[in-house]
């Protein structure tokens, strides 16, 4: 099912609101090397770095200012790469101008925001997608594969998620921070910036998580926000899940566990680590790299369903906007603690 209803376009030219490090390598290529599509305009507040970026990746057009972005009559489709801050802004801007919208990940602060942007989607039949690439990379998809095709675990019990992450040195300057830990920019801390990917790569494989809960504290104090978080959480068939995430660890460790009534399988989020099934017939392996740029199977799905091909893109703002509920509530007691500690 597709996220609204619009006329097939004949090829869908892209503007980038927000033309930072993510679009570099991981997404910005992927507009221009995707049949029926091209990159036409970027913009960002610096309109010395976006005239630059035009220049080296061969852009017709740059802007400094997102409402002209917008309005260029040579941009028909709209990617938000900019810090969840204003994700908002931006998606209802682009939904107002009747442009398909590419919000990045997390799809906004809250799921509050989300609905807002959902809604305004819906009522004007614009479609939203969200950059939750995952759904589309070769890997995760092979592990869907064994997981239901092939049903090398038989039926999925239990989900334990793990990411244990050493302090950045990047995080070392309380003066300098980078904005995924500035709450007013990012919304929370790296877990929300990039524990959304795990749950939402859970939504993708089993399903909406429809009850969830947490505990998170702020252990290393190098931020303000969240440095560690647990959660426990449950699906609508009957599956259980915890989670784990750290961010001041001796050690990395990224693993995304599945017991099955007659096996477990086991790969990361992040990196290309191999999928690892153990069963009665032995241990098996498969090591499937990822794309150099890697958002790009996913803006091929959006591309396929925008020019009327066949197939829909997996991740839209219903899927995205469900993991914001979900982080909202593993976050919602922990934000009260240090709302009234401010007080």
């Amino acid at each position: 099912m597709t996220s609204a209803h619009i006329e097939p376009m004949q090829a869908v030219r892209w503007g980038i609101i927000g033309c930072g490090a993510v679009t570099e390598v991981k997404s910005g290529p992927g507009f221009s090397t995707t049949a029926n599509s091209s990159l036409v305009a970027v913009m960002r507040r610096d309109g010395e770095k976006a005239r630059d970026y035009a220049q080296r990746h061969g852009v017709p057009a740059w802007y400094d200012d997102a409402a002209a972005l917008i309005a260029d009559p040579q941009v028909n489709a709209i990617y938000v790469a900019t810090p969840p801050s204003t994700h908002k802004q931006y998606a209802l801007m682009a939904i107002a101008a009747g442009k398909p919208v590419y919000v990045e990940k997390p799809m906004a602060m809250n799921a509050a925001e989300c609905a807002e942007i959902m809604q305004a989607g819906r009522a004007a039949g614009v479609p939203v997608f969200v950059a939750y690439y995952r759904r589309m990379l070769p890997r995760f998809r092979k592990v869907r594969e064994l997981l239901f095709d092939e049903q090398v675990i038989g039926t999925p019990r239990i989900v334990n998620t793990m990411l244990y992450e050493p302090h950045h040195p990047r995080y070392h300057d309380p003066k300098n921070l980078p904005w995924h830990v500035q709450p007013d920019i990012s919304g929370g801390g790296i877990f929300m910036d990039i524990g959304c990917h795990t749950l939402d790569i859970l939504d993708w494989l089993f399903g909406p998580i429809v009850a969830a809960s947490g505990h998170a504290s702020n252990q290393l104090k190098a931020y303000s926000v969240e440095d560690t978080v647990a959660m426990s959480f449950a699906f609508a068939n009957g599956m259980l899940g915890t989670g784990l995430w750290n961010f001041d660890s001796p050690i990395h460790h990224d693993q995304i566990e599945v017991i099955g009534t007659y096996g477990r399988i086991s790969f990361a989020t992040f990196g290309n680590g191999p999928i690892r099934v153990e069963n009665a017939k032995g241990i098996s392996e498969w090591k499937i790299e990822n794309p150099l740029h890697i958002q790009q199977p996913l803006i091929e799905s959006i591309v396929a369903e925008l020019t009327g091909q066949m197939g829909a893109c997996p991740s839209t703002a219903d899927s995205g906007a469900r993991t914001n509920w979900v982080m909202d509530q593993v976050l919602r007691d922990y934000r009260q603690q240090m709302a009234g500690g401010n007080r």
